[in-house]
């Protein structure tokens, strides 16, 4: 007679009632962890050492990513919307505003797209027990690419010389 094996996840957290996908059970080889079968089941990792604190980090870490995308597309919304620093847009600011709201528009998808890359690749090494470094030069590309837009923008905003009435 076989032997029953214990559920090894929780039903009530899994809406959808989907399998799990057991990372330990995927074969290296097998592809993106991301793209296993079935694709909306949660991905179920052995808790050992310091696993769950790791995976929590990097949710932590996505989310922050997350976050600075929304405050870009805010910015970049604020500014395609209501760019004027006086009573009155002027000129300039009328010709600023739309190459400038797009600026910040791409930054916001860049940063969306550089969180979520982050995640799936530090999941990915998690799952395959990879030693993991988090410093890349992608990462630090785009934090001096949007340090420069920023400060580019401040010395604009002080270059025009508007004051805020």
């Amino acid at each position: 007679m076989a032997a029953i094996q214990p559920r090894r996840f929780n039903s009530l957290i899994n809406p959808i009632n989907s399998s799990p996908v057991i990372v330990e059970d995927q074969p290296p080889s097998s592809g993106p962890l991301f793209l296993a079968r079935p694709i909306l089941g949660p991905l179920l990792f052995e808790n050992t050492a310091s696993d769950a604190r790791d995976h929590l980090a990097n949710e932590r870490t996505f989310l922050s990513w997350l976050r600075l995308a929304i405050y870009l597309a805010v910015v970049s919304s604020a500014i395609l919307v209501s760019f004027h620093l006086s009573s009155a847009p002027t000129a300039l600011e009328l010709r600023i505003s739309l190459p400038l709201g797009i600026i910040f528009w791409c930054l916001s998808l860049a940063c969306l797209a550089s969180g979520f890359s982050i995640y799936v690749t530090t999941v990915t090494k998690y799952s395959r027990r990879m030693a993991l470094v988090q410093s890349g030069w992608k990462t630090q590309a785009m934090l001096t690419v949007m340090a420069t837009v920023i400060i580019g923008c401040c010395i604009l905003f002080l270059a025009t010389e508007s004051r805020i009435k």
